[in-house]
């Protein structure tokens, strides 16, 4: 197989100072590994019993995260390789790698807590004192600092800068939230500690300054990062809007509604109405006419074709352009077509994520989080607060050590935020009812 001279020696290097030697074999690349370790990883399996939008477990044939992070990665695949065959700047010797792009879709979702979005609300409330917490930058803690590596005997699975980038969709800090409007933005950040993967990654913590005065840093991404980002937004608004049809959260009268108001939103919410054109008229027709004659899931589907063939390439300049060509181009994707995708990601939003049962859905599991860590805090964090409290084992015995080693507030607070985030949603409703529910658990359960 030729030599790919798209990525350099910049881009293979691993986090973790002296691994290149090992990290190197005859029959694998660092990319590869790279994506086996992310599969392997416990972290992975998790995500097959995490919410995409339908509580996980409740039907077979809903997706999880895990079936979501399996789309998203044969959709960025499918990108890859349509570049490859319609771009002049890409050729045999000179082109994305398959296996990178797929590692860095596999483990965007890695970070995700139970309980979908609303579990991400109720953890960032309860870590607001301790450094918050998001999503992305859970992934990002994942593979640095909680994949246990069983041949080195240490946490973090040394992922190459290239990895590790294509994870960083965000590089403002929790600290920075607060943005020139004096606002404060509870979303997209990362956490102040790992302002050192943005050191390792562009050579500087401070992204903002190296950009043009227009241009938001979490704005600023690498190639396969933006691949990544395309293909959630394909699968989001392609197979949750199946999901949705199916589960009969949107119907055709649904469509036909948004169509006469001439929006998509909930009246009297202006401020969350998006008003249709002709071309998005002419699309949910179309849809409408889908779901009446039961095709939509085929035609969804045969939508992603088109999408996936809108994409090219651009060159652009920036910073980060000599160094790395991941930074020296860009993914385009025509106007209209991201037109598309909004109209039916609003869709799901109005009709699925808004709609009265999600929202009670939501609230419960909302709730088992918020009492978990209310147990959790009052048992490990108030002690260090001298507060009182009782170092009862409420964890597994592993973690419980875990816990207890770490005598700062925001670190403990942050290891008892891994355990939460970790659960599955199943494992949260069974910790739940440990704690709370008089009539359920014995000696004999296994925690």
């Amino acid at each position: 197989m030729p030599t790919n001279h798209f990525y350099n020696d910049f881009d293979g290097e691993p986090l973790v100072e002296g691994q290149k030697a090992r990290r190197r074999g005859p029959d694998r690349s660092d990319f590869q590994l790279d994506r086996d370790r992310i599969i392997f990883s416990t972290a992975f399996r998790r995500l097959q019993n995490k919410t995409q939008v339908f509580q996980a477990g409740e039907y077979d044939f809903y997706r999880t995260r895990l079936t979501h992070s399996l789309e998203v990665g044969t959709i960025a695949k499918s990108i890859c390789q349509h570049l490859l065959a319609t771009s002049d700047a890409l050729h045999d010797e000179f082109h994305l790698d398959l296996d990178l792009v797929e590692a860095i879709s596999l483990a965007h979702d890695l970070g995700h807590p139970p309980f979908g979005h609303a579990g991400e609300r109720v953890l960032h409330e309860a870590m607001e004192d301790y450094g918050g917490f998001e999503g992305n930058a859970q992934s990002l803690r994942i593979l640095t600092r909680i994949i246990f590596d069983q041949k080195d005997g240490r946490f973090g699975m040394a992922p190459t800068r290239a990895l590790l980038d294509g994870i960083l969709k965000y590089k403002r800090l929790f600290c920075q939230r607060v943005g020139k409007d004096g606002k404060k933005d509870n979303n997209h950040f990362i956490y102040d500690d790992q302002a050192e993967y943005l050191e390792f990654c562009f050579g500087t913590s401070d992204v903002a300054a190296h950009l043009p005065e227009e241009m938001a840093p979490n704005d600023f991404k690498s190639l396969e990062c933006q691949i990544m980002d395309a293909a959630d937004d394909i699968a989001y608004s392609s197979f949750d809007i199946v999901d949705s049809i199916k589960a009969r959260f949107l119907t055709a009268r649904e469509v036909t509604e948004c169509m006469e108001r001439g929006y998509i939103g909930r009246p009297g919410n202006e401020a969350d109405q998006l008003p249709l054109g002709e071309a998005d008229l002419a699309q949910l027709e179309k849809l409408r006419g889908h779901i009446i004659d039961g095709y939509y899931d085929a035609s969804l589907n045969k939508n992603i074709g088109r999408l996936i063939q809108s994409c090219s390439l651009r060159e652009r300049d920036n910073f980060m352009a000599e160094r790395s060509n991941r930074y020296r181009y860009e993914l385009v994707i025509p106007e209209e077509l991201k037109r598309e995708m909004k109209v039916m990601k609003r869709l799901a939003r109005t009709y699925v994520f808004q709609s009265p049962l999600l929202h009670q859905m939501e609230y419960k599991g909302g709730t088992i989080l918020r009492g978990i860590f209310e147990a959790l805090e009052k048992n490990y964090l108030a002690p260090l607060e001298g507060k009182g409290g009782a170092s009862l084992v409420l964890v597994t015995e592993q973690a419980h050590g875990v816990i207890l080693s770490e005598s700062e507030l925001p670190r403990r607070a942050r290891i008892i935020c891994d355990y939460l985030a970790g659960m599955t949603d199943a494992y949260a409703v069974r910790q739940y009812k440990r704690l709370y529910h008089p009539d359920y658990g014995s000696i004999s359960e296994i925690l």
